[in-house]
């Protein structure tokens, strides 16, 4: 189903919004936003900062343009990921604007920085690791871009206004780091690996549990939306239980029955590709 929450995305649009109505409603003095949000001069005073700012915002259109884009992109990247791997991400990414803002302060003169942009940028990077020619509506665009071209807009955009020093309340190098570190953790192990000889595979040795036929199909339309008929339906929706088991249990919590439909699941795609 297109835009079907998954878990981690639904607890932090839950969590976010729920800090911001608190924001709005019970911590509005403004120690609240000083003591958790990211301020590089009080850093040592507030370790937990480079964390915590990136679940308060200083608007609701602040919050909205986080939260949709979490919502349209996040849910792809960690059915694609898994949740482990995917919450990772988006620590990793919220830690690299920090660290990144840290970086730069002298020079920027920011003052406290709050929102979960960086995080949700390096969800978007992921996403168009994966899939960069998805069609992506933005508004009031009116007919659809590819992801990667709205990547490459925000990451220039972000780079001009923070080379340029541009002060419009936006933490632009947070962005920049927010990319950066997502790129780093999702790429950095592959360009630091040598290239080795690929030994031939026995027949029959293994579970391919990825790419399935579920999950070529999923790369193709990050969105879910892929052709179903009949029999292929139930198969594929089989395909995805099974795997979704996986993600949450490991190959361990597999039946025998469950790992016999996966390996004729890997021989039938090695056949049909």
């Amino acid at each position: 189903m297109p835009f079907a929450l998954t878990r981690w995305v639904r607890r932090l649009l839950v969590v976010t919004s729920g800090v911001y109505l608190l924001q709005l409603t019970v911590f509005t003095s403004p120690w609240f936003v000083e003591t958790f949000g990211f301020e590089p001069d009080v850093l040592a005073r507030h370790p937990w900062s480079p964390l915590t700012y990136a679940f308060l915002h200083g608007s609701f259109l602040h919050l909205l343009f986080n939260m949709l884009a979490l919502f349209m992109f996040g849910p792809p990247v960690e059915g694609r990921l898994g949740g482990a791997r995917f919450i990772r991400l988006y620590v990793i990414a919220a830690l690299g604007g920090a660290a990144l803002s840290l970086a730069f302060a002298a020079l920027t003169g920011e003052g406290v920085i709050i929102g979960a942009s960086a995080a949700v940028f390096g969800v978007m990077l992921a996403f168009v690791l994966e899939w960069p020619d998805a069609p992506v509506m933005v508004f009031p665009l009116p007919v659809p871009i590819k992801a990667k071209w709205l990547v490459v807009f925000l990451a220039a955009m972000s780079l001009g206004a923070g080379l340029y020093g541009v002060h419009d309340g936006v933490a632009h190098l947070a962005h920049l780091g927010g990319f950066a570190a997502a790129f780093l953790y999702l790429r950095g192990p592959g360009l630091l690996r040598l290239p080795r000889r690929r030994v031939p595979r026995p027949e029959g040795s293994a579970v391919l549990v990825h790419p399935s036929a579920a999950a070529a199909a999923h790369r193709a339309d990050p969105f879910g939306r892929r052709p179903r008929s009949g029999a292929d339906a139930a198969t594929l929706a089989e395909v995805d239980r099974v795997l979704d088991k996986i993600s949450a249990g490991g190959l361990a919590s597999l039946t025998p029955d469950e790992r016999r439909f996966l390996d004729a699941m890997s021989r039938r795609f090695q056949q049909e590709n």
